[in-house]
This record gives C-alpha cells, sequence and structure tokens, in this order.
C-alpha cells in the first residue's frame, strides 16, 4: 500500500483497474478451450484453430490501431478498449443461453478480445509513462509484475474450482465484468489528461504510418536487441507450453491436479522477482541486473526436456519453473522501464503495439512450428530444441546502456500536477 500511495492516487486507480482485470483474466483462463469442448463438441483440430486465432488474426486487426491512438488521450481509448472485451465477452453467455452460442462466435470474440488487450497494453503504457515519474517507472511496473503473478498463481484454482461448480460459461461472464471493473476504475482516476503534442496536420492511415512503430523499433540501437531478445524468449517458452502438458498429461502420466500444481506453485517464483526488481537495481544497476536476470532467464528452458515419471520428475519441473519464473520477475520490470524511458514520447502507443503485435505473432508461428516439429521427433525432442535456441538468446540483450536523452523540464501532468514529462524526440535513444 506504500508504494501505491507513494505513486500517488491516481496510479493506485490504475493498479486497481490492472489487478481486477487481470485476476478476472486469469479466472476464465480455460473456459473457452472447455466451452469449445463440453458445449460445443470441438474436436483437437478446432480448439487448436480457436487458440491460433485468436492470437494471430487478433494481432493483424490490432495493426492499425497503434497509429489511430497515439495522438489521442490514452485513458478513454483503455476505457473504451475495457468496455469492447465486456460487451464481447458477455456475447458467449448470453448466446449460451439463448441456445444460439457457435464456435464461429467463440472465434471472433477470441479475435476481438485479442484486439482489444494489444491496443489497451498500448495505450496504457503510454499513459504510465506520462502519469508516473521517470524516477517511480521501475516501481510502478514491478507492483505491475508482481500483482501478475500473484493473479496468475491464484486465479486458475479459483477459475477451475468456479468452473466445476457453475461451468465455464460463467467464468467468462466473470471475465467481462472484471473489464466493466477496470474501466470504472480507469474513470475513477480523475484529473484532467493533456492532449498529446504533435508536429504537423493528423497522420493518416497509410502503409508507411502502420510501420512505424516497427521502424522506431528496429532502428534504435538499444531497442532493435532487446525486441528480438523478447519476442524469441517469449515464443520458444510458449511453444513448448503444449507440448510439455501433452508429455505430462500422456506418456509420463501425471494426474491433471499435478500438472496444474506444477505451474501454479512456481508462480511465487516471479512475486519474489519482482519485488527484488527494484532492490537488485539500486544496489547493483538496473543495466546489469537486466542484463543478468535476462541471461539467467534462457538458461532454465532447457531442464524441461528431462522431466521423468513420478515424484522427481514433479519436482524437477516445479524446480525449473520456479527459477524461469523467478527470473523474469526480476527481468520484466526493468525491460519494461528500460524499453518505455527510451522510446520517444510521440511514438509510444505505435511502438508498444508494435511490439505486441509482433509478440503474439510470433508465439502463434512458433507454437504451430513447434507442433509440426513435435509430430516428427516426439514432444520431448521438441522442447529440447527450444532450450537450446533459448540458450542462444542473451546474445541479442542490448550490450550497452543507450541512456535517454535528458527529460525536457517539468510541464504539467495529468491532473495538473507537475511532473516530468518526458519527451524523447531522438530515435536512436530508446521498454513493455
Amino acid at each position: 500500500m506504500g508504494a501505491r500511495w507513494k505513486l500517488g492516487r491516481q496510479f493506485g486507480w490504475l493498479w486497481a483497474a490492472y489487478a481486477v482485470s487481470a485476476f478476472g483474466t486469469w479466472l476464465a483462463f480455460d473456459a473457452f478451450p472447455m466451452i469449445a469442448i463440453m458445449v460445443l463438441h470441438a474436436g483437437a483440430a478446432q480448439v487448436s484453430l480457436l487458440a491460433a486465432a485468436g492470437l494471430a488474426v487478433g494481432a493483424a486487426v490490432a495493426v492499425p490501431l497503434g497509429p489511430w491512438m497515439e495522438f489521442r488521450r490514452k485513458r478513454p481509448v483503455m476505457i473504451t478498449m475495457d468496455v469492447v472485451r465486456f460487451a464481447a465477452l458477455m456475447t458467449v453467455p448470453v448466446l449460451f443461453l439463448l441456445g444460439r452460442l457457435t464456435f464461429v462466435q467463440l472465434v471472433v470474440v477470441s479475435v476481438v478480445v485479442s484486439a482489444a488487450d494489444i491496443a489497451f497494453t498500448a495505450a496504457s503504457g503510454a499513459y504510465l509513462k506520462a502519469l508516473v515519474p521517470r524516477e517511480d517507472l521501475l516501481v510502478a511496473n514491478a507492483r505491475f509484475e508482481s500483482t501478475s503473478w500473484t493473479a496468475t498463481m491464484l486465479g486458475p484454482q479459483i477459475g477451475g474450482a468456479a468452473i466445476g461448480l457453475f461451468g465455464p460459461v460463467m467464468a467468462v461472464a466473470a471475465n467481462a465484468v472484471s473489464f466493466l471493473l477496470s474501466a470504472a476504475g480507469i474513470r475513477a482516476i480523475g484529473g484532467t489528461e493533456p492532449r498529446p503534442e504533435r508536429a504537423g496536420p493528423p497522420p493518416r492511415l497509410r502503409a508507411g504510418g502502420l510501420l512505424e512503430g516497427w521502424r522506431c523499433i528496429l532502428t534504435h540501437p538499444a531497442l532493435r536487441p532487446l525486441f528480438f531478445n523478447q519476442v524469441l524468449v517469449g515464443g520458444l517458452i510458449m511453444a513448448t507450453a503444449p507440448l510439455l502438458a501433452v508429455l505430462m498429461l500422456g506418456s509420463l502420466g501425471f494426474a491433471p491436479w499435478q500438472y496444474a500444481m506444477a505451474f501454479t506453485l512456481p508462480c511465487a517464483g516471479g512475486l519474489i522477482g519482482s519485488r527484488l526488481a527494484p532492490r537488485l537495481a539500486a544496489r547493483f544497476g538496473r543495466h546489469r541486473v537486466m542484463l543478468i536476470s535476462g541471461a539467467l532467464r534462457a538458461c532454465w528452458l532447457p531442464g524441461l526436456a528431462f522431466v521423468r515419471p513420478g515424484t522427481a520428475g514433479l519436482v524437477l519441473v516445479m524446480a525449473v519453473e520456479l527459477g524461469l519464473i523467478c527470473c523474469m520477475g526480476v527481468f520484466t520490470p526493468l525491460y519494461a522501464t528500460y524499453r518505455l524511458d527510451r522510446t520517444p514520447a510521440d511514438r509510444v502507443a505505435r511502438t508498444l503495439s508494435a511490439w505486441s503485435v509482433s509478440s503474439k505473432a510470433t508465439i502463434a508461428i512458433l507454437t504451430a512450428l513447434w507442433g509440426l516439429l513435435a509430430a516428427v521427433t516426439g514432444p520431448r525432442i521438441a522442447i529440447a530444441t527450444a532450450g537450446v535456441l533459448s540458450l542462444a538468446t542473451p546474445l541479442l540483450l542490448p550490450r550497452h546502456e543507450h541512456d535517454a536523452p535528458r527529460p525536457a523540464p517539468p510541464r504539467a501532468g495529468i491532473g495538473g500536477e507537475p511532473h516530468l514529462m518526458r519527451s524523447l524526440h531522438d530515435p536512436s535513444e530508446r521498454t513493455s
């Protein structure tokens, strides 16, 4: 609570809004596949299509949203995206009650929610940069990270019990309500958000404008390596998740509760890591801690290829996941702050949108490729291949700090309270 009030009442409302939507999301984590299987009697191919479409098509739909929101006030955009997600998700229980729910409807809702997720993430990153002074960005990002891992640890457990009692459709309804509560929390922030400044007339949504976020990333000496590192590490980790499920729940004979425990309990490592990140950075330096935690994060994935049946195998998976998630807990708020700090103020929304689109598309592509690889070689060899490739990803981390330009003089911040609004106009200097 102390950190919340140190960062101000407005940040407190933003943090609360994020917490309620994060718990809602994890509460309904497996609801869509369960509805497809239990209600619509979908097969494995349809369930895979549902997961892939939400990522890939949603990412494609979100591409023009970055340029669209760049020079708009971010708080109304965030509220709108929350309302869109609420409305889309609520169609599922409504149509279910009417007996009109279809598989196509699930796919459409998945795409809409995925695109709104990307837009909300980009807008909230830009809003956070304007709301919180530069020196407090790491503390703010660490609070979001710790909340995320707490939701990851507790949400599926509570959600699983709720789904068992009330069914997956009610879990989707609860998730929808969480976005409505998030919108209310963001609205309660209050104050007056200044309209983002721009030079020249409003940009048109041409092909060049749509690619501006990627141009900013790929031409920046610090953002470019960090971008490739992050999307590859995230893609490789997520690509192994369904393969490990097949391995553990199939040939190794683990019970579903053991599989769930192997991934939920280690999430405590993310909470520990995110709480340690500001302290480690203050003692050893932000850039050094980011490099070390980023390198250590890549060392754990190969261990999953050695899982065996029985208690020893379960302990191995939990130990590997604990180490991986703890390193992620330290790395993520540092990387998020580093990226925000070095992104030009007039390109934050486009850059974060392009980053999120690329990350989701990479996960979709690598998940499909590793599925094909597992079909040919078996899941264990496919997991090992991903682990070996992950060992090379630390080479992509930015070796030099690439300090951001000096901040502009203080100006009126959101709500009229003065704080440092960084204006980073140099594209050669350049966070989640």
